[in-house]
């Protein structure tokens, strides 16, 4: 039999999902502060893996020409993705249950909204935006990918600092923002297979019918959002993203710390 209420929660998260994997306001900040403010239980960890994967089939389906041409001729930016990732990936490994434990408390989340808000916006303001993504140095991959790292903490948002970092070195808004979307490719994929990993060696009991629907609205989402971010970004820049991240920090940090408390 079908909950509706789990359904309607499924449906609601993988939007969000979709939505904030790419844009620069962290997925992991929404994801963790949307139950607790709505009071709702937590979808498991099956959940996770699902609607990741979801937003990691929007990336490949939407990338797939330039996955392509990285493949059989840009070598040279795969690479740099390969690397990009090393650091990520050993932090995660190393401190995941200290992450886990000690940094997803909301004051965290609100605070790092608001400190890695302030750094995207630097990096628009003094961004030179004369080089594209294939021009790429690795010195700019050591950098972009150290920067990456700190996305392991809740609020910090992967794209918002990939993307600063980008920004730092030169890079275009545009060019910037499509490889921190590569970048986000394998970051994903072993997210996404070490919680599957883990639950994997426990029996749980899984609603293949929430999995499923989340992985789907998540996928579709995501594709759409990756399409419209850049479209907003080439025109806009970055200062309405800014602008969130600022004011849901302040928000956040108010419901942690009420007034009068």
């Amino acid at each position: 039999m079908i909950n509706l209420q789990e359904l309607t929660q499924a449906i609601i998260l993988a939007i969000v999902q979709g939505l904030t994997e790419f844009l620069p306001v962290s997925s992991s900040a929404h994801l963790i502060l949307f139950p607790k403010l709505l009071g709702w239980s937590d979808q498991g960890l099956a959940f996770d893996v699902a609607i990741h994967f979801g937003t990691l089939c929007a990336v490949l389906i939407y990338f797939r020409q330039q996955i392509k041409e990285i493949i059989y001729k840009d070598h040279k930016l795969g690479w740099a993705i390969v690397f990009g990732t090393i650091p990520v990936g050993l932090v995660g490994l190393l401190g995941h249950d200290f992450i886990a434990n000690n940094l997803r408390a909301s004051w965290v989340i609100a605070m790092s909204t608001i400190v890695f808000g302030l750094i995207l916006g630097i990096a628009a303001f003094t961004a030179k935006q004369k080089r594209n993504e294939h021009s790429i140095t690795w010195r700019d991959v050591a950098l972009i990918g150290c920067a990456q790292a700190l996305a392991l903490i809740p609020g910090t948002s992967r794209s918002g600092i990939t993307l600063s970092a980008g920004l730092f070195t030169g890079l275009t808004r545009t060019a910037a923002a499509r490889f921190s979307f590569l970048l986000s490719i394998p970051v994903i994929f072993l997210a996404a297979g070490l919680e599957g990993y883990k639950l994997s060696c426990h029996a749980h009991q899984v609603n293949w019918a929430n999995l499923s629907i989340g992985f789907v609205i998540s996928a579709v989402t995501g594709y759409f959002c990756i399409d419209i971010f850049l479209r907003l970004i080439q025109r806009y820049g970055v200062m309405p993203f800014v602008i969130y991240r600022l004011v849901l920090g302040v928000i956040i940090l108010f419901t942690v710390f009420p007034s009068g408390t």
